[in-house]
């Protein structure tokens, strides 16, 4: 199955939203099994961002999926990129 990586940049001054969401988040990402890998982009020794790793059949079930992420409905990500990515090394 493919893997897509999902690039999550933080709204400006979100980290109090990215906090109180934190919990449903990850309860989220462990839900359906589906992700390989996730983890914070820091700045500055600050929470700014997601990197997640998931498997989906292609990319419009990849952005479904990133769109229930309860992060979203908090209104914290400026921007979501989405595209297909290939394990190398790892």
């Amino acid at each position: 199955m493919p893997l897509f990586a999902i690039i999550c940049r933080d709204k400006p001054g979100m980290l109090q939203a990215r906090i109180d969401a934190r919990d449903a988040h990850l309860g989220f990402l462990r839900q359906e099994g589906i992700v390989r890998l996730a983890g914070p982009l820091i700045e500055e020794g600050e929470m700014r961002g997601s990197l997640i790793v998931l498997e989906a059949d292609d990319l419009e079930n990849a952005q479904r999926w990133a769109d229930m992420d309860p992060y979203k409905a908090a209104g914290l990500f400026a921007s979501v990129d989405i595209i297909e990515w290939k394990k190398v090394i790892g």
